[in-house]
């Protein structure tokens, strides 16, 4: 099942992927790289600690703000109200850290609230009260499209080994594929969502897997192949056949082998036993016209139709998980591939993740599997490089190498019914408060200050007056750049036209407008932008200007980080 928009999907068919505003939010400039290199472009430096394994601890520890992870639990609490009509989920558990140290890690809410959903009257039918379940750390949730991520890492480790080619056509492993004009599909294309694959197909209607697969053998891109970005659940499920084919090992053995046990993620993987149920969170009252299965409520087996109709295991779907495990997979790709002697992959294959194969499609970044830059749903954690993924029950995953940050939200929003929630708002809104909670020191100096947060804007950072007692011929001032949502800028004082005399009055000094972009050089325009970088802008006080007589000209400098 595709995800994750307002508007969900009746009768069986998947909702439309995202809301056209999300390219709204796409806010700042994309980082330039090969739009589908072979491998990295140059070498990738090791990360400072490769060895780093998860612990609870303060956000004093983790270099976080506790305000502000205190109103990360707050902000999500409220979606279990009204948002706007129901509540966007019945619970969630929510997880942050940075480094090495989970600093946040609360359950809010049920996870088992509902026995039924009432059409009529558009409301859950509640279990008795000593029937219904908390949410707990522990709790094991379906992760819906979260999923992708473990197959496109499988894929990637099939890449390192050479079991596998990027640019190898997916045909050459499936010839059976080739059909309907998709003879040139390549992997690459599967992993970035440019096959040209329309969103989904009700593969769960036909009574076999040979049919179910004959529907794809058959399938036409709605595209040319490389020309478009449409995400698509069956990049993923055709992905799923090429790996199992050129392993000779069901997806479900390979995530066993390669990646949970390994890694040691005991509560990860799919179809998860009856023994399990009491820890998972339910899903949906699942019965047409919303759902194209009559199942009743959904707990402890898959909710997505398609990977139900594939019996639980498919490749864009299935896999059950909890934020602890999500977490543990989250620091080994911020390791560089490694958590404490494990290896999973090479730090040049970890790469491939965070780097945009999608330059030719604005607004739809995306890494190996992974997506990038996405504002509406990692809010002001985003950045060129920072990766992640939604699922359409309500889950998300968010890395930010950039800070060293990592976000996990797992919420139930398909209890009791698909159509109660919308939008990724408390997805955003988790991520706006861990992005804020990253501490961000001064350029230089003691002294920083805040403009703001907005979306889609640019914000105004009005520095206080200078003191020039004891100036010398250079003005200078610190300031902090707020890091990711927008531009944040502010004008550094200068001297006007030469140096100022010590005693004089600020008012003796007159703005000078600069810019600059990650430590690029400054530009005469009244901003100062920055994703977390020390920069130091310049502007020259040209002789004459502002009614200033003398004959020589200024630097003026300011810092902002």
């Amino acid at each position: 099942m595709t995800e994750d928009t307002a508007d969900s999907g009746t009768g069986g068919r998947g909702p439309t992927r995202r809301h056209l505003v999300r390219r709204a939010l796409a806010l700042g400039g994309a980082l330039a790289v090969a739009p589908f290199p072979a491998g990295p472009a140059k070498a990738v430096p090791p990360p400072r600690h490769p060895h780093r394994t998860l612990r609870h601890g303060s956000p004093e520890r983790a270099g976080l703000l506790p305000d502000h992870l205190r109103g990360l639990v707050t902000d999500a609490e409220s979606f279990l109200g009204p948002s706007p009509t129901h509540p966007w989920y019945a619970g969630a558990v929510l997880l942050a850290g940075r480094g090495d140290t989970v600093a946040l890690h609360q359950p809010i809410g049920t996870a088992v609230r509902y026995s039924a959903y009432d059409a009529k009257t558009d409301t859950g039918v509640e279990f008795p009260a000593e029937r219904q379940i908390p949410m707990a750390t522990d709790t094991v949730f379906d992760l819906a499209s979260v999923s992708k991520l473990f197959t496109s890492l499988l894929a990637v480790q099939q890449l390192e080994r050479g079991a596998l080619e990027l640019e190898a056509r997916v045909a050459s492993y499936l010839p059976d594929f080739a059909g309907a004009g998709k003879q040139d599909v390549t992997i690459r294309q599967l992993l970035t969502h440019t096959s040209g694959f329309r969103a989904w197909l009700p593969l769960y209607k036909a009574p076999s897997r040979a049919e179910k697969l004959r529907l794809i053998w058959n399938e036409a891109p709605l595209s040319p192949p490389g020309t478009k970005y449409l995400y698509s659940d069956l990049n993923l499920i055709s992905l799923q056949l090429v790996l199992e084919e050129i392993t000779g090992h069901p997806l479900d053995a390979l995530l066993r082998d390669e990646i949970t046990a390994p890694l040691g993620l005991r509560s990860t993987r799919y179809n998860p036993p009856a023994a399990w149920k009491p820890r998972i969170a339910a899903t949906e009252d699942a019965r047409p016209p919303w759902s194209g299965l009559d199942r009743g409520l959904v707990w402890g087996e898959v909710h997505d139709e398609n990977a139900f109709g594939f019996g639980g295991v498919a490749g864009h779907a299935g896999v059950f998980s909890c934020a602890w495990d999500l977490a543990v997979l989250g620091r080994t790709l911020l390791n560089g591939g490694t958590y404490g002697h494990t290896r999973i992959l090479a730090p040049e294959s970890v790469e491939l993740l965070f780097t945009d194969f999608n330059t030719a499609f604005p607004g739809d970044e995306h890494g190996l599997g992974f997506e990038l830059y996405q504002h509406w749903y990692m809010g002001a954690m985003a950045t060129p490089r920072t990766a992640g993924h939604t699922g359409f029950t309500g889950t998300s995953l968010v890395l930010d190498p950039t800070t060293d940050s990592f976000l996990i939200v797992l919420g139930n929003s398909v209890h009791p019914v698909r159509t109660w929630r919308s939008g990724s708002a408390p997805r955003a809104a988790a991520g706006n408060h861990l992005a804020r909670a990253v501490q961000v020191r001064p350029a230089r100096g003691r002294t920083s200050w805040f403009s703001g947060m907005a979306t889609a804007a640019s914000a105004t950072l009005t520095l206080p007056e200078l003191d020039t007692a004891g100036t010398a011929d250079t003005a200078e001032t610190t300031g902090t750049a707020d890091s990711t949502t927008a531009d944040s800028g502010g004008g550094f004082a200068a001297p006007c036209g030469g140096t100022p005399n010590p005693g004089r009055t600020p008012s003796s000094w007159r703005p000078r407008p600069t810019t600059a972009r990650a430590g690029s050089r400054c530009r005469s325009r009244p901003r100062v932008t920055g994703r977390r970088r020390g920069s130091t802008p310049r502007a020259r006080s040209p002789a004459g200007r502002g009614g200033c007589g003398t004959g020589s000209t200024r630097t003026c400098r300011g810092r902002a980080g």
